[in-house]
């Protein structure tokens, strides 16, 4: 007798995880902070009922600590910050980004943790070594592509820089977990944006993309975790420039082996870890989330006030001061530190010499009672006649030129260091980037202080900031007389910016080409681009490679800034 026929098992439906991605900022050296909030996250998640939880990239010891991980002691405490959490790390499965020592190795790495227990580590095969990433200078490559499987789900392990490049295998996996310490410069969102999802077709699989938020000295990190689709499509964005933990359920299809028939492949040199079953409660549906596009020069201006203020309190000051010329680079610096301090942790000084404008100094103080800020004055015409007299026999019979213009530009320096010393604030300085590409900047003057907030902004840049301000505040907070009066550092008589330099267009078209692109002389030439201005706009920056090397530092919002981004010899005779 024949036995029946056997009826095909029930396949199950589509599967859920809930993942959460800790969006946080994180203190360069601080372990037991960012322990602390990697341990806050883990309680939240856990009541939101999350299955996986992400961090960023090297969370526990900040990023990028840069030398500070050629310090035993760093990579010890380090260790020791990831002991105290793992268990904490109960009810859901964790991925905490971390320094993993090894035979007097180290590596950039990502604990796997689950049920208050180490399970496994992934090392990051992709080191990033251009720009402002050092990583080959610390760390060694992972050797193993890595992947876990929890709940008939597999999900695959990466960190950062392994996403960026063409992957040369492909995980066989349902879910791609990328953390992340991206930093932000102009066009970094949208470019991550079709990175991810290109990378979700490419595996077939959902990709989640958790990054670190903060400023960290010069750079700043912007957050804007991602979550897309197989089919490439964006299903969740954290927020820009702020802290989140943001929970996405992903409804993972049927198991391949159910679907097509085909088994989860075993790939030959792939690290599998298997947890253990977890049974799935019943979850309350998350809330809807409405992605909302956000404007380049809104990003902007968001990375200029985060990356003020976690400078300025994470190193432990309250109060800053800024110079206030009247013109719109000093109006953009105390609007942002406004928003970043609030008003009543900003003082503005207004310093007049012979040639300042009646107007100069009545636009500052309008702007101060705009922004709220206190302002003290202090008149440098004594000072200036006090510095020409002492140093008479010596320019005796030399006509007055740019060296008697620069005692004013030092003068202000040395009241606004005086002032720092003794009240213990942080002077701003208010250079453009348009100003230190070609040096129309004052070493000791105007470029004396503690951090350069503008000095990644182009001026055209600068403008377009303050347009965006008063726009967004429905008032003309920096006022219309600052914006539109001619650019001037009132160093003589009826001076203005265009009577050293090109008109500001054009000067931001040749810098943007030469500093950030690296083109060549010849290349900028063939642009169109005015053959004589060209040639003096190059020759202005290579000249004055020295002064930025003496400069504070400052927030990086393009893709390359001076520092380190851009690295130049300063004795250098190449030219082209």
């Amino acid at each position: 007798m024949n036995a029946a026929p056997r009826r095909p098992a029930k396949t199950a439906g589509p599967r859920s995880v809930r993942v959460a991605l800790a969006q946080v900022n994180a203190v360069v050296g601080d372990f037991k902070y960012n322990a602390d909030k990697v341990k806050a996250c883990l309680r939240e998640a856990r009541r939101r009922q999350a299955d996986v939880i992400l961090f960023p990239e090297m969370i526990l010891t900040g990023y990028p600590p840069e030398d500070l991980l050629l310090k035993r002691d760093f990579v010890l405490q380090s260790a020791q910050a990831l002991d105290r959490v793992v268990p904490f790390c109960k009810g859901l499965t964790a991925l905490i980004g971390c320094v993993e020592p090894a035979n007097r190795l180290l590596f950039n790495s990502a604990a796997l943790a689950a049920g208050g227990r180490l399970i496994g580590r992934y090392r990051k095969m992709r080191l990033p070594n251009y720009g402002v990433f050092d990583e080959k200078r610390y760390f060694q490559e992972g050797a193993a592509p890595c992947r876990f499987v929890q709940n008939g789900i597999t999900f695959g392990i990466t960190i950062c820089e392994d996403i960026w490049e063409e992957p040369e295998q492909r995980l066989d996996v349902d879910v791609l977990l990328n953390i992340s310490s991206s930093p932000f410069h102009t066009g970094k969102g949208n470019l991550r944006e079709r990175l991810i999802r290109k990378r979700a077709r490419q595996f077939d699989a959902y990709v989640v993309y958790a990054n670190l938020v903060g400023g960290q000295d010069e750079l700043v990190f912007d957050g804007r975790s991602l979550v897309a689709a197989p089919d490439g499509k964006l299903m969740a964005r954290g927020k820009s420039f702020e802290e989140e933990l943001l929970l996405v359920d992903l409804p993972v299809p049927r198991p391949k082996l159910a679907r097509t028939g085909t088994k989860r492949r075993s790939l030959p040199g792939v690290k599998t870890y298997r947890l253990g079953q977890r049974n799935p409660a019943a979850k309350k549906p998350l809330p809807q989330r409405q992605m909302r596009a956000t404007d380049p020069t809104e990003e902007v201006f968001k990375a200029l006030v985060l990356g003020t203020r976690d400078y300025i309190v994470k190193n432990g000051f309250k109060t800053v001061t800024i110079g206030l010329s009247g013109g719109i680079d000093s109006a953009l610096t105390a609007a942002v530190a406004a928003e970043a301090l609030g008003a009543a942790n900003v003082v503005g000084v207004l310093m007049p010499s012979p040639y300042s404008s009646p107007g100069s100094i009545d636009d500052s103080r309008q702007l101060a009672a705009n922004l709220n800020i206190r302002t003290f004055s202090l008149d440098i015409a004594n000072t200036m006649r006090a510095y020409e007299k002492t140093l008479a026999p010596l320019f005796r019979g030399t006509p007055p030129g740019i060296a008697e213009e620069n005692l004013q530009a030092r003068i202000r320096g040395n009241l606004l260091m005086a002032l720092s010393n003794k009240m213990g604030w942080l002077v701003l300085t208010t250079g453009n980037k348009s100003e230190i590409s070609v040096g129309y900047c004052t070493l000791y003057g105007d470029m004396a202080g503690g951090f350069a907030v503008i000095k990644d902004v182009p001026k055209t840049l600068v403008y377009e900031l303050a347009g965006y301000l008063n726009k967004q505040k429905g008032t003309d907070v920096i006022p219309r007389a600052i914006i539109d009066k001619e650019p001037s550092a009132e160093l003589r008589p009826g001076q203005k910016d265009t009577d050293s330099l090109p008109e500001y267009p054009v000067l931001d078209a040749v810098l943007k080409r030469y500093v950030e692109e690296d083109k060549g002389m010849e290349e900028l030439k063939k642009l169109g681009l005015p053959k004589k201005e060209v040639e003096r706009i190059v020759r202005l920056v290579d000249q004055n490679e020295y002064k930025r090397r003496q400069a504070p530092p400052g927030i990086r919002i393009t893709p390359k800034a001076f520092g380190r981004d851009r690295r130049l010899p300063i004795t250098n005779h190449f030219k082209g």
